[in-house]
């Protein structure tokens, strides 16, 4: 009997599927991949199984990365499986790939990104055809907007035609394609240009990458050309019946659009009603004003505040990061585990905040669960708006067309135990918002008064606002009460004043304050600025093209803002994100190119509008994608034929003068070079150095150490030819033949060791950290090494005795001479955590302790827990056996001494646990034949299992078996609960 394949985008749409469809279609039985039954083959991916990749006759490996083999723009494009996921997408493959498997339907999620995800998978599935036709079977698409199983079933009864959903096939195909060509031939262009000097220097560029770099940039550029200015504020304090209250100055008629200009003629933004520029002019109004009358009048008005929308993933990122400090990185790992691991919060990686029209008793039915829940802190809540009914079909929370892929991100039917402390911050916050955005609007009333003071002058008017919270609402949910009459918690409750009373000025003084630079972005206001980005865009349409996109998609934002910072584009400091100088090159270089759309949120407007048009059949897939390739060869060209010695910009002159002649020091696109006495270029001795030896960029404060000290570091982030990060110290050293300062790189003087040149090195005056573990002598600071005073020729003893050494930096973790002291002292440091991986580049914490087998310092690593918490009948039976402990000792010690008889009775189990238990056949193949202990037989088997990497990665609980263990097992699989009781059954 033929069947049909449906494959979702992940496992729990799948199990969705398969619970909506058993009622219609009958019961699936349960295998290890997919759900079967008599007419359907239900399975699933785990987001992209495959990505596409040049042919090999196209592809230019790193070390060919130069202007000969650019650009790379192949006919046609391979696939490849996503290497985390290869077993997942061989599994769906071989369903895909049976003969009585005669049609597929597409269940990915309902926009590009789903659609793409099959096809590529269905592509690979027919022999990754260069035409991108699959296996040829009929495809149709399930088009999902809600999750509930009536809307699943109903999708089933709608199934769109294959020839429906091509213009958004199109779409997708053409939007990866164009990423890759735009990234990968920009990437080597720039990385050919930078690299011309000798070296490699490493320069990434995309197109959502880099106009998010840009933005980061040109508000640094903004906070650096900034320049403060001295304005006044007046601040009063005035005398009613019923008490004081305060007011500041402002001028009535003054209007944003009429406010004076700068000397350029640009709009001054630092204007504002209640600033004066003029130091008198403040002080004159505050002594004017002071101790005169003064008339009121006030305008008082109820206003509601209603709670913000549900989370989608950028808004939960952004506010996350506002209220705990967590990173975009962070937050969508918790959400990610809340989801996957807890069960207990829908799909993360969505842009909508809001639900589909038909989950309003799935709403009802989680304002339950939370009212039963142990939650104290927030259950009564859950159970207001179940006894009030405040959980009403409004569409400010249920909307269909504000539901794109996925819904909003809510608390599901389950209610989480075993949470981390973030996890469970996480949650928290979700639930909140999810229970605010029921309740009813906070209440307020606002007054706004405003005081008169006439002198002989003229007339001067003080504005007073008063806030006062009447009805809390929703912000009961965070805290928030109704203030009383004698509240006045925030300052914002005015003293009444009387209709027609005059109060009088107490007091008035005029504060001198100074205007302020821009803020630097933190990660919440910068993905806020992505999610944003098409505001910026002049063009009508391009900026209605990126009204529902802005950069990125709330799934890669995250990841994007880390690429930039493991790139070294920016650093973070605090909450700030700091551009650095490798950026400010980067953006120098595009704009002296003349290529900055690479930069602009132009660009993305542009294709999300063509790309729109080719969803709707009024664009080809073959036209766009000639439109990039020219776009690609427009790159490469610029940066190929650009001939001129330097890149035009804006660049510094350094404060310490040329060490060769005292003249200036300036610097260019590729240098920092003399440029003579006067700076103009003439009578220029000829110093210069490489603003990015060994690709890292120096930061202006940086070089300006360097002419100045002549030295710096150890700095980190430099790369080798082969791409390898190292860390060093740089120095300029004066070249005789030359007659001129040169740059060199210093990695401690290890090329001149004074045990080898016979050097005295004399470490009088220098504190002793402490003991040698070799030989017990004082260890000192050595230029890039703490080493032992036996382990150098000193005046004490000329012939070296002992090799102790150890690193100032080790794999770019700096070791300061606290933790020196302390390894030395108690054999190990605290856990540091900027280690950097030589073999995979990735950071990782770990102790520094003294090896004494070893001979030498060596990493500890922290014990880890276990992903998987103990299950409670064992924590239970150890904890009443730890209990029971003291009680057995006593017992023990009263009992009588084990009779022979007993003690014979005992005597074959000591003996075979003595000499071991020997493995079956089958289990001998796998661990060998000689006797074991059962732990020892347990280490064997998992030492086989690992070696030959049988975890399922999507799950490390289940082992696959391999033909070997097949035997063992009697089945494909087993989980890692059972292996015990298998090897029972096969040691005797």
């Amino acid at each position: 009997m033929s069947k049909t394949l449906v494959i979702a985008e992940k496992p729990s749409v799948a199990q969705d599927i398969v619970r909506a469809l058993t009622p219609v279609a009958g019961k699936f039985d349960k295998h290890e991949d997919f759900f079967e039954n008599e007419r359907y083959v239900v399975t699933s991916a785990v987001g992209h199984l495959v990505e596409i990749q040049a042919p090999e006759q196209y592809d230019v490996k790193r070390g060919k990365w130069s202007f000969a083999h650019l650009p790379v723009i192949p006919p046609h494009f391979d696939l490849k499986p996503v290497d985390k996921t290869k077993s997942r997408l061989n599994a769906v493959v071989k369903q895909a790939r049976r003969k009585d498997v005669t049609a597929l339907v597409n269940a990915c999620d309902a926009g590009r990104e789903g659609e793409l995800i099959f096809r590529l998978i269905e592509q690979y599935a027919g022999g990754a055809k260069a035409d991108g036709k699959g296996l040829g079977k009929p495809v149709r698409r399930l088009w999902l907007q809600s999750m509930t199983p009536q809307a699943i079933r109903e999708g089933f009864d709608r199934l769109r035609s294959d020839a429906q959903m091509q213009g958004l096939a199109d779409a997708a195909r053409s939007r990866s394609e164009a990423d890759w060509l735009v990234g990968i031939n920009g990437t080597r262009a720039m990385t050919a240009f930078n690299s011309r000097d000798g070296g490699f220097f490493l320069t990434t560029v995309g197109r959502v990458q880099t106009p998010t770099l840009s933005i980061v940039v040109e508000r640094e550029e903004q906070i650096r050309k900034f320049v403060s200015r001295d304005y006044w504020e007046v601040h009063a304090v005035f005398q009613a019946e019923a008490g004081q209250y305060p007011g500041k100055w402002f001028d009535p008629a003054w209007k944003k659009a009429g406010a004076p200009p700068l000397p350029s003629g640009e709009p001054d933004p630092e204007q504002r009603a209640d600033r004066l520029w003029n130091a008198a002019a403040a002080q004159a109004i505050a002594e004017a004003v002071r101790g005169r009358p003064a008339s009121v009048t006030e305008e008082s008005k109820p206003t509601t505040q209603a709670s913000g929308l549900l989370f989608d993933l950028t808004s939960l990122q952004r506010e996350a990061n506002s209220r705990f400090g967590f990173s975009a990185k962070t937050t969508l790992a918790l959400a990610q585990s809340l989801y996957e691991r807890h069960k207990a919060l829908t799909y993360p990686r969505t842009d909508s905040r809001a639900l589909p029209e038909d989950y309003l008793p799935v709403v009802h039915d989680t304002m339950k669960m939370l009212a039963g829940s142990g939650m104290a802190h927030l259950a009564p809540f859950a159970r207001q708006a179940i006894d009030q009914h405040y959980v009403k079909p409004t569409k400010r929370v249920f909307d269909n067309a504000k539901v794109s892929d996925h819904f909003a991100i809510i608390p599901t039917l389950q209610a989480p135990s075993g949470l981390s402390d973030a996890e469970q911050r996480l949650y928290d916050f979700v639930v909140r918002r999810f229970l605010a955005v029921f309740f009813p609007s906070a209440e307020f009333q606002v007054t706004t008064r405003i005081s008169t003071v006439e002198t002989p002058a003229g007339r001067h008017s003080f504005r007073s606002d008063g806030k006062v919270l009447v009805k809390p609402g929703w912000m009961a949910i965070y805290g928030k009460e109704a203030e009383g009459e004698d509240g006045d918690k925030d300052g914002k409750r005015l003293v009444p004043v009387r209709p027609g009373e005059q109060v009088r000025t107490e007091s008035a003084e005029a504060r001198g304050l100074k205007t302020r630079p821009p803020a630097r972005y933190s990660e919440a206001t910068l993905l806020g600025a992505m999610e944003g980005a098409g505001k910026l865009v002049d063009d009508d349409e391009l900026r209605e093209a990126m009204q529902e996109k802005g950069l990125g998609t709330p799934a890669t934002r995250a990841a994007i803002i880390e690429g930039l910072l493991t790139e070294k584009y920016m650093l973070r400091e605090g909450r700030e994100l700091i551009p650095t100088a490798k950026a400010f090159q980067l953006m120098t270089l595009l704009r002296g190119l003349g290529v900055e759309e690479l930069s602009k949120a132009e660009l993305t407007g542009e294709w999300e509008h063509k790309l729109a048009q080719m969803e709707k059949g009024a664009l080809s897939r073959e036209a766009f994608m000639r439109e990039i390739a020219r776009m690609t060869e427009h790159i490469v060209k610029k940066a190929k034929e650009y001939d001129r010695d330097t890149v035009p910009g804006d660049y510094a002159t350094l404060a310490a003068p040329c060490p060769n002649c005292g003249g200036v020091v300036k610097e260019n696109y590729r240098r920092y070079a003399c440029a003579g006495p006067k700076g103009a270029g003439q009578d220029a001795c000829g110093f210069s150095f490489t603003k990015s030896p060994a690709g890292r960029t120096f930061e202006i404060a940086e070089a300006e150490a360097l002419v100045r000290d002549k030295h710096i570091g150890p700095l980190e982030g430099f790369r080798s030819k082969a791409g390898w990060p190292f860390v060093a110290e740089i120095r300029l050293v004066y070249a005789e033949d030359e007659k001129n300062w040169k740059l060199e790189f210093d990695f401690g003087d290890d090329d001149k060791d004074p045990a080898e040149t016979g050097e005295i090195v004399d470490f009088s005056g220098q504190p002793r950290l402490g003991p040698c573990p070799k030989c017990g002598a004082g260890v000192f600071e050595f230029g890039s090494n703490y080493v032992c005073e036996h382990a150098v020729p000193t005046p004490a003893q000329a012939v070296p005795s002992c090799d102790f050494k150890t690193g100032k930096v080790i794999l770019q973790q700096p070791v300061d001479e606290a933790q020196v002291r302390k390894l030395l002292a108690e054999g190990r440091t605290d856990l540091l955590d900027k280690f950097v991986s030589m073999r995979t580049r990735r950071s990782f914490k770990a102790f520094l302790v003294w090896n004494k087998d070893e001979g030498k310092v060596t990493f500890e690593f922290e014990p880890r827990e276990s992903k998987f918490p103990p299950r409670k009948t064992a924590g239970g039976f150890a904890a009443k056996k730890a209990a029971a402990a003291p009680a057995a000792k006593k017992a023990a010690a009263k009992a009588p001494a084990t009779t022979p008889a007993k003690a014979a009775a005992k005597a074959p189990r000591k003996a075979a646990a003595g000499g071991g238990l020997k493995p079956s056949a089958a289990l001998a193949a796998v661990i060998g034949d000689a006797p074991v202990l059962r732990t020892e037989a347990t280490k064997k088997l998992w030492d086989y299992i690992k070696a030959k990497g049988l975890q399922d990665p999507n799950d490390k609980r289940s082992i696959r078996a391999d033909a070997a263990l097949q035997a063992v097992f009697g089945k494909p699989s087993a989980t890692m609960f059972e292996i015990a009781g298998i090897l029972g059954k096969h040691l005797a």
